[in-house]
């Protein structure tokens, strides 16, 4: 980029800042309610909520108070959610069958919400870590290394389930090798050609993931281990072009960065290089951190918050994953009605 200018006083940086209505002209990016998609973790029972302790203000529902809640994020414009189930214990299994279970909680929650709001989108979670007993995102050997193709043939069987019970998309975050064009190839097979794939295709090792694992139930079965062989390197960068280039000659509509904040600069080079719809989720870690300064009064909330969103949308994302989606969408309609 060649910058043009000219040298101070005939050049005042400061001039443009001056007034609101000259800072909003210039505005180079802004947040809308339309770059926002809502988490929810969705639990077996009726009338139910468990709070998620390492996320403040985050919740688990039942299906019929998760419905509750879609009818005030339909209202506030909110364009999409993800859903992620909270398995039972005793449906957790080596093989995880009832991640495919057609009859299993993220299956009759997804049937109920598009029956409920058509209008409301829905994406799914694609892995297997909420129903495997070890934790980990794919079956193992005797060794505990995570079986590329037998995972990539149980994520097929749980995108068709989900793409059945009416997602409207699949987001296979599980990092297995050709799983995208295999689960693409399956949904075309299946006559659901206009289910679209958000690939998580630069998904970090991170150790920001914690409060999330608590939330779907699975830190207390990964025990401490880790999931370094299929997630990427924190180190790394020119491997997540690659990663996102595959995604996408192999079928995905879309592709994610995972985790947010701490890897916005993979998101630019992946919108300015390969020019793809490029999303970002601010994990729960990031909104845990941002919990508890809030909570304990040393950052003030809308304005840190807002900030945080607006930062991946000037880093280039289209749209963003994050736990703060519907306190963002109330405060940006207050405003349009000021």
């Amino acid at each position: 980029m060649n910058i043009i200018t000219s040298a101070f006083p005939q050049r005042r940086m400061r001039r443009m800042r001056k007034h609101d209505f000259s800072r909003r002209l210039m505005a180079e990016n802004q947040l809308s309610v339309n770059d926002l998609i809502y988490p929810m973790f969705v639990l077996e029972g009726n009338n139910r909520t468990e709070q998620v302790a390492s996320m403040p203000g985050v919740e688990r529902y039942s299906i019929d108070l998760l419905l509750k809640e879609a009818e005030e994020l339909v209202k506030l414009g909110i364009p999409l959610i993800a859903l992620f189930p909270v398995t039972p214990a005793e449906k957790k299994s080596l093989m995880a069958e009832e991640a495919y279970n057609a009859d299993a909680l993220a299956q009759r929650a997804v049937r109920a919400l598009k029956e409920a709001f058509p209008e409301l989108g829905v994406m799914t979670d694609v892995a297997l870590d909420p129903f495997t007993t070890h934790g980990q995102d794919g079956i193992i050997d005797e060794d505990g290394y995570i079986l590329n193709d037998i995972t990539t043939e149980i994520l097929v069987k749980q995108a068709l389930s989900h793409a059945e019970a009416g997602a409207d998309i699949v987001a296979p975050s599980d990092m297995m090798d050709g799983r995208i064009g295999a689960i693409r190839q399956a949904l075309e097979e299946a006559g659901h050609v206009n289910t679209q794939i958000m690939a998580y295709s630069a998904k970090y090792s991170s150790n920001y993931y914690g409060p999330f694992r608590d939330a779907v139930g699975s830190a207390g079965n990964l025990k401490g281990g880790n999931k370094h062989s299929y997630q990427m390197d924190p180190a790394n960068s020119d491997e997540a072009l690659h990663e996102v280039a595959l995604d996408i000659q192999e079928g995905a509509d879309m592709v994610m960065v995972k985790p947010g904040m701490p890897y916005l600069d993979i998101v630019t080079r992946v919108k300015r290089e390969l020019a793809v719809p490029t999303f970002a989720y601010q994990v729960s870690g990031e909104y845990a951190m941002h919990m508890a300064a809030i909570e304990n009064g040393w950052l003030a909330e809308k304005a840190i918050v807002m900030e945080s969103l607006l930062c991946f949308k000037r880093a280039g994302a289209d749209g963003i994953l994050t736990y703060f989606a519907k306190r963002a969408a109330q405060w940006l309609k207050e405003n349009d009605n000021n």
